[in-house]
């Protein structure tokens, strides 16, 4: 870090209030290694810059990495591609959010696929035992490596029953009993696995949309999964029924229900332009925008510093950006060329930073 850059950090921080500075500003960087291979360049003051620098200069204190099982498609987001962005985000004395997708594709609540290499297992207790292994061993290979994560989410989105031959098909109901020896399975595998290290992660249950939240950890704890840390939540205006006095009503019951963790939003994102610099297909357009924020980069500025702020109001502990690295470039998706996000980036289509990355350091109440 320069040293004029750093000694700004340094001052932003201590000029936070303590509840500011105790909470978790965070970017999903997991497209990162992609995008520097694929050319992107990120600039601060139109000078390229790392884009990890940039996040822990605007005031970022942690970074969230993906990791799938074993997905063929792509190169990235294997253990290799998640030692790489780590130690990236260690560099820059970043606290890490590692999340387990348990799957080889994308995790979400309507898919909760498991891997290939454990599709034939059908007896549930070797099933968690496979779960187990594969999380302990991955958690301990980070370890020696001095690359352990603080805080491990047991599962993307797992609004669903985890680990499921296929889709989420309509009328399915979550085999309980199944779904909690698993889930304490991967659960167990951390604490182990934090026991036998310099580090103890901290363990987060992460839940899409708000409205969902309350209904499945009710189901969860009464069927024994009770051993977590962290309540995290998706919360994008496009998917869910909620505002954002919705969102904050939520979190308040939560930290009443359990008082013992903490409530962090773990995904949201909101676009800048409804431009495209590319051939595919935007993710948010203008049916997807929450009045009054418009699709400007004040706009975007502007949603993540109220939903901050109704975040920190209503005692919830970090807000992590996804995905504000995945800009366009002459690579291609499963989607086509460029990207479906690059319009909900933090960064203009030239890689310069927009006003919205400063949403981490704003002088919050």
């Amino acid at each position: 870090m320069r040293p004029i850059a750093g000694l700004l950090v340094a001052f932003v921080l201590l000029s936070m209030p303590a509840c500011a500075r105790d909470f978790y500003f965070g970017a999903d960087l997991s497209f990162s290694n992609e995008m520097d291979d694929c050319g992107a360049v990120f600039r601060e003051g139109d000078n390229p810059a790392d884009v990890y620098t940039i996040f822990k200069e605007h005031g970022a204190n942690l970074i969230r990495i993906r990791l799938w099982n074993n997905a063929i498609w792509t190169k990235y987001s294997n253990l290799a591609d998640v030692e790489r962005s780590i130690k990236r985000a260690k560099a820059q004395g970043l606290k890490v959010l590692l999340d387990f997708h348990y799957s080889d594709d994308w995790a979400d609540p309507s898919k909760q696929v498991v891997p290939a290499a454990w599709a034939s297992i059908k007896d549930d207790h070797v099933l968690a035992q496979t779960l187990y292994q594969y999380t302990f061993d991955t958690l301990t290979t980070l370890s020696q490596a001095g690359l352990m994560p603080d805080i491990v989410k047991v599962g993307n989105e797992i609004n669903s029953e985890i680990l499921m031959p296929g889709p989420w098909k309509q009328g399915h109901t979550i085999d309980w009993t199944r779904n909690a020896k698993l889930l304490n399975g991967a659960i167990k595998a951390v604490r182990d696995a934090g026991a036998k290290g310099s580090v103890r992660p901290n363990v987060m249950l992460h839940i899409a949309q708000p409205e969902n939240v309350e209904a499945w950890l009710a189901a969860a704890t009464a069927a024994g999964v009770t051993d977590f840390d962290l309540i995290g939540i998706s919360y994008y205006p496009k998917w869910s029924s909620e505002t954002l006095a919705g969102l904050g009503a939520t979190i308040i019951s939560l930290r009443r229900l359990y008082p013992n963790a903490q409530v962090v939003i773990a995904e949201t994102g909101y676009p800048w332009t409804l431009e495209w610099a590319d051939s595919s297909s935007n993710q948010m357009g203008e049916n997807d925008l929450m009045s009054p924020y418009r699709a400007t980069p004040e706009g975007q500025e502007q949603y993540l510093i109220d939903l901050t702020q109704r975040v920190m109001t209503s005692g919830g502990s970090g807000v992590i950006y996804w995905a504000p690295d995945w800009v366009s470039t002459v690579c291609s998706t499963r989607w086509g060329r460029g990207s479906s996000w690059e319009n909900a980036t933090l960064f203009d289509f030239h890689g310069n930073v927009l006003p919205g990355i400063d949403f981490m350091r704003h002088p919050y109440n």
